[in-house]
C-alpha cells in the first residue's frame, strides 16, 4: 500500500466518521431545536391568539343580557310609552287641543323637530340613557297627536270604536310578531320595500290633500304597510346584539309603527260607522 492509498484510507476514515459524527449531532440538535422551538412557537402563538381573538371571537361583549331580559327591556319601554300617553290623554286633552288645533304651524315644526331629534339620538347613541331620552322625544308629540284624536272621536260618540280599534291593534301587533319570529327571513327581506312603499304612500296621500280629495283605500295600504313593519322590527329586534341600548331602539321603532296601525284602524273603524 503506498503512501496515496493510506492517505486516502485516512480520508476515507475521517469522511466516514465524520458523517456519521454530523449525522448523529444533527439528528440531536435539530431535534432539540425543534421541540424547543415548536413549544416556544405554539405557546406564544396560542397565548397571543386567546388574548387577541379569543375574547372577541367567543365570549360575548359586557353589556350582553339575556334574551328573556331583552326582551323585558322592550315590553317595559313599550308600556312606558302607552302608559304617557294614556295620561296625555286623561290630564292634557285641553293642552294637546288648544296646541294643535290654535297653534298648528307651531305643533307641527315641534312635532317635526322632536321627532328627527329623537330619532337620530336612538340610532346614533350606544348609551341606553341618550336613547331613552330620544324615545320620550318621540313619545311626547305623538302622545299630542293621540290625545287630540281621541278626544275629538270621543266627542263625536266613537267610544266604543276606540276600544275596538285598540283591541285589533293588539291582536295584529301579536300576530305579527308570532310571524316574524316564525318566518323572520321572510319579513327582513322586506325592509326596501316597506320604505318605498310607505314614502309613495305619503306623498300621494299629501298629493290628495293639497288637492281637497280623499282615497279611503290608503288608510288600508298603511295599515298592511305598518303590519310589514312591526313583523320587520321584532325580526330584527331579535336578530341584533342583546343589549339594553338596543332593546330601547327596537321599543322605539315598534312604538311608532302600533302607534300609526292604531290611529289607521281607528279611522276606517270610524268611517265605516258613519257611513
Amino acid at each position: 500500500m503506498n503512501q496515496n492509498d493510506n492517505y486516502n484510507n485516512y480520508n476515507g476514515y475521517n469522511s466516514s466518521d465524520n458523517f456519521q459524527s454530523n449525522q448523529y449531532y444533527g439528528q440531536d440538535y435539530n431535534q432539540n431545536f425543534n421541540q424547543g422551538y415548536n413549544q416556544s412557537y405554539n405557546q406564544n402563538y396560542n397565548q397571543g391568539y386567546t388574548n387577541n381573538y379569543g375574547q372577541a371571537a367567543y365570549q360575548p361583549a359586557a353589556n350582553t343580557i339575556s334574551a328573556e331580559k331583552y326582551n323585558v327591556i322592550i315590553g317595559l319601554t313599550l308600556m312606558y310609552g302607552f302608559i304617557v300617553n294614556c295620561l296625555m290623554v286623561n290630564f292634557c286633552a285641553d293642552i294637546a287641543i288648544d296646541l294643535v288645533m290654535n297653534n298648528a304651524i307651531l305643533f307641527y315644526v315641534s312635532y317635526i323637530i322632536m321627532v328627527i331629534a329623537g330619532t337620530m339620538m336612538i340610532r346614533k347613541s350606544d348609551n341606553p340613557v341618550v336613547s331613552f331620552i330620544g324615545y320620550n322625544l318621540m313619545v311626547v308629540p305623538l302622545g299630542l297627536v293621540l290625545t287630540t284624536v281621541l278626544t275629538v272621536y270621543t266627542a263625536a260618540g266613537y267610544s266604543s270604536t276606540i276600544t275596538i280599534a285598540f283591541a285589533i291593534t293588539g291582536i295584529v301587533t301579536l300576530a305579527m310578531m308570532l310571524l316574524a319570529a316564525a318566518i323572520p327571513n321572510f319579513f327582513l327581506s322586506l325592509g326596501r320595500t316597506l320604505c318605498v312603499s310607505l314614502l309613495l304612500t305619503v306623498v300621494l296621500e299629501l298629493i290628495l290633500f293639497f288637492a281637497g280629495a280623499s282615497l279611503g283605500i290608503i288608510d288600508y295600504i298603511v295599515v298592511l304597510i305598518f303590519c310589514g313593519y312591526i313583523g320587520y322590527d321584532w325580526a330584527k329586534a331579535n336578530q341584533c346584539e342583546k343589549t339594553v341600548d338596543n332593546a330601547i331602539d327596537s321599543a322605539s321603532e315598534l312604538y311608532i309603527d302600533i302607534v300609526n296601525l292604531f290611529l289607521r284602524i281607528l279611522r276606517i273603524l270610524a268611517r265605516s260607522q258613519r257611513n
